[in-house]
């Protein structure tokens, strides 16, 4: 799965919190959030925070244009993370881990990372390749 594939698979299932999510989409849609949050953040720095009454490029002022893209992303950023749980097996409960400082995080990166059921598992048929 390329990048391109990845992100329109995410966004065409934003709100599918069923079925499964193999690491390529996973992965190419989590540098894809990143890109677009570093574009953000640096219009945000550059164009927004002058208008803002901030210097341009403070540390100390808002993104609003951030913020925004990050609520608009929240539902497709938790649905594919449910999805590549249940890749996994698990299920999207594992989430609640991001409430352990550190560990939680580091342990769900690495469940993220690893590869998926090969066959059929409770949640559905492998995701496409």
């Amino acid at each position: 799965m390329n990048f391109v594939a990845a992100v329109e698979r995410v966004l065409m299932n934003y709100a599918n919190f069923s079925g499964r999510a193999g690491r390529a989409e996973f992965w190419w849609w989590t540098l894809a959030v990143f890109i677009l949050a570093a574009i953000t953040g640096i219009a945000d720095g550059a164009l927004v925070a002058p208008v803002l009454g901030f210097e341009a490029l403070s540390r100390t002022a808002d993104a609003p244009v951030t913020y925004l893209l990050q609520l608009a992303l929240l539902c497709p950023n938790l649905a594919v993370c449910f999805r590549r749980l249940h890749d996994k097996g698990r299920s999207a409960w594992w989430m609640l881990l991001n409430f352990i400082p550190l560990i939680g995080t580091i342990i769900l990166i690495i469940m993220f990372a690893t590869p998926g059921d090969y066959g059929d598992n409770r949640y559905g048929p492998p995701p496409p390749r």
